[in-house]
């Protein structure tokens, strides 16, 4: 007995789409991945970046002064630090005194930047 079958449909072979609720999901893919990673409309763009200035440094301050101040900062954070550390015991107090000693350390090269900014000759 000889069956007749009906010829396929016609497709184009390169198309994604299998049928027309996956075109339309293609589609909404499409604009969703556009949405999301496509470049911002010119409406979108966020404004320029403004830093807060309540603690911002004095633009036209020099270096000298600058220099000078973070190095005074500095040491009085050390003094701060091994006070308390005299506080404290155990663990807690090596961790202050290990901090105290970074500080310091930090002190130490701003003192020789400052040392080869002003000659002290």
């Amino acid at each position: 007995m000889f069956k007749v079958t009906p010829n396929p449909p016609v497709t184009d072979a390169a198309s994604p789409y299998e049928s027309p609720d996956s075109k339309k999901f293609h589609e909404a893919a499409e604009r969703a991945l556009d949405h999301y990673l496509g470049p911002p409309s010119p409406d979108l763009m966020a404004a320029p970046y403004t830093p807060n200035t309540l603690y911002m440094v004095n633009p036209d301050a020099d270096s000298e002064s600058l220099l000078a101040d973070a190095c005074e900062s500095l040491g009085s954070a050390t003094v701060m630090l091994n006070n308390h550390a005299a506080l404290v015991q155990g663990t807690h107090r090596k961790t202050l005194q290990g901090i105290a000693q970074v500080v310091m350390v930090a002190e130490m090269a701003v003192n020789r930047v400052l040392d080869k900014l002003v000659p002290t000759d």
